[in-house]
């Protein structure tokens, strides 16, 4: 991407933090943080999990307000105490998790999120601004489609018009390339640059240190609620930013060389030929043949919403298959339950820890030993030995390389903690089976190295993984073998070596391609 020359600091800022404080019962989120935001420029913010970078940002969306400090547009203060507030001053955000009702049609989605929503809605005229704008900045969807029928990138391109079309001016994106292949992150940056010649002030929250430094101006880095520093891209290199993000040395991840790895003979699961019923807004999977063995991790690569839920709950016993059998370690567990797979040591780490794995009113101690309760339980069940289950959690927290606050309630942990504790949860026990799905989404540099260590540490124990994840880079790095998973059904499968991020990226999106015979 080319960049602009000239970037607006000689100027005054557009949108301007100062001494911005947001304290929590037993942290301070955010401590007397500065940030100023320009016109015309992209301001990547990056921390670790619990800098205080989701809160600063939900302060200046109206979602928190802060303890003190104060907010200025083009230098007068203003005050936000809620999202209307914010869009009402230019000021709109696009979640990691997109917020649009499937059931509408694309027009219908961005119609609902326009300030001038009449009570009978012009539809045609919706629909003309839409067009208008989306040809503009290069993000063509059809508006009539349903959101449930266009893929996970035409709906990233649907929130960022239904911001561009109520008229906002500051643009907030948390993780937006989270969920895309490597030609739809290319095609991103192009929105974001067309964005940002016209003016339009990007605050980019991402944990991809090569987004930040492919795409931004300017970056900021929070450490423990403080503004650890900013620099110009220009200025700036991977060292240099993991040094302002974590106080202490970040070690690399070691995966070891294939050559050291002994193949076992049988696989530990194997699927053959799996399909599913599709219910809701599902899909279900279609003929799906795939095998783990002892040792080894099986990447999926895919676009979100092709089957990966669904393969996940298959294996787990959560959802029953139609056709097909699934065998562990040769025995016929198809359509045994959950119940069944956890005693023969299956762990999963879901994508959403806190709805899917956590009771989030208990404390983190509490929610560590809910799938051990037999373990800890002494005088026929009338008490826990809580001691006996710290020294385990402790032991796996040395092990593992990262902890996590035992006496909190879940629910007040960030996204990142929360992973934490579910990863170390579910490898405390040495499992023969993990089912990671996007195990690191949300993690910060350091304990993402961590996790994917956790990984391999459980690779070289023997364990069977099966790895699900939008993140090329990683599946790459600890992998030993990739299937790419598209609408339901396995289209490719490869060794690392033998590929590479496009030719996945295009299988990823059903646009395939091109081999030597059709050339």
């Amino acid at each position: 991407m080319v960049r602009s020359q000239t970037l607006q600091n000689k100027e005054q800022p557009l949108l301007t933090l100062r001494g911005i404080t947001r304290a929590f019962p037993g942290v301070v989120a955010n401590d007397h943080i500065d940030l100023d935001i320009y016109a015309g420029e992209i301001h990547a913010l990056l921390g670790e999990n619990g800098a205080g970078k989701s809160v600063l940002m939900k302060i200046l969306y109206g979602f928190y307000h802060a303890d003190s400090g104060e907010i200025l547009i083009n230098g007068m203060p203003v005050s936000i105490q809620s999202p209307h507030d914010a869009r009402n001053l230019h000021i709109g955000m696009v979640f990691q998790n997109h917020n649009m009702i499937p059931v509408l049609s694309v027009w219908e989605n961005i119609a609902l999120f326009l300030p001038d929503l009449k009570f009978v809605v012009d539809a045609k005229n919706v629909e003309r601004r839409i067009i208008e704008i989306s040809d503009r900045y290069n993000l063509k969807v059809n508006p009539s489609k349903l959101i449930s029928q266009i893929s996970i990138g035409e709906q990233q391109k649907v929130e960022i018009l239904k911001l561009l079309l109520s008229d906002a001016r500051v643009l907030i994106l948390d993780e937006p390339t989270h969920v895309l292949a490597p030609h739809e992150v290319e095609a991103f940056f192009k929105v974001l640059d067309s964005l940002r010649k016209d003016g339009y002030a990007i605050i980019l929250i991402t944990h991809k240190m090569k987004d930040v430094l492919e795409c931004a101006d300017r970056i900021s880095v929070l450490r423990g609620g403080r503004l650890a520093g900013t620099m110009l891209r220009e200025e700036a290199t991977e060292d240099k930013l993991i040094n302002l993000m974590f106080e202490k040395v970040v070690p690399g991840l070691i995966v070891g060389t294939e050559e050291t790895r002994k193949e076992a003979p049988e696989p530990f699961l194997e699927l053959q030929e799996i399909s599913t019923d599709t219910r809701g807004m599902g899909r279900g999977l279609k003929d799906v043949s795939l095998k783990i063995y002892p040792g080894e991790i099986v990447g999926i690569a895919g676009v979100s919403g092709n089957g990966q839920k669904e393969l996940c709950d298959v294996i787990l016993g959560i959802e029953p298959s139609s056709k097909g059998k699934k065998l562990l370690a040769g025995k016929d567990l198809t359509n045994r339950s959950i119940g069944i797979m956890r005693k023969n040591k299956v762990a999963f780490i879901p994508e959403n820890a806190l709805s899917m794995a956590t009771i989030p009113y208990l404390t983190v101690l509490k929610n560590m030993v809910l799938t051990k309760t037999r373990r800890y339980s002494r005088h026929g069940g009338f008490s826990m030995d809580w001691q006996a289950a710290r020294a385990d959690i402790e032991n796996a927290e040395k092990r593992l390389g990262f902890s996590v606050p035992l006496n909190v309630i879940a629910k007040t942990l960030s996204g990142g903690n929360l992973q934490r504790m579910i990863i170390l949860r579910e490898l405390e026990s040495n499992p023969q089976l993990i089912i990671a799905a996007y195990f690191t989404r949300g993690l910060d540099v350091q304990s993402t190295i961590a996790a994917r260590q956790a990984l391999v540490q459980a690779r070289e124990k023997r364990a069977a993984i099966l790895l699900v994840s939008e993140d090329l880079d990683e599946l790459f790095t600890v992998s030993d073998r990739l299937a790419v998973l598209f609408d339901g059904k396995i289209v490719g499968e490869f060794k690392p070596k033998d590929t590479n991020m496009y030719e996945i990226g295009h299988l990823m999106t059903g646009s395939g391609v091109h081999t030597d015979a059709e050339n």
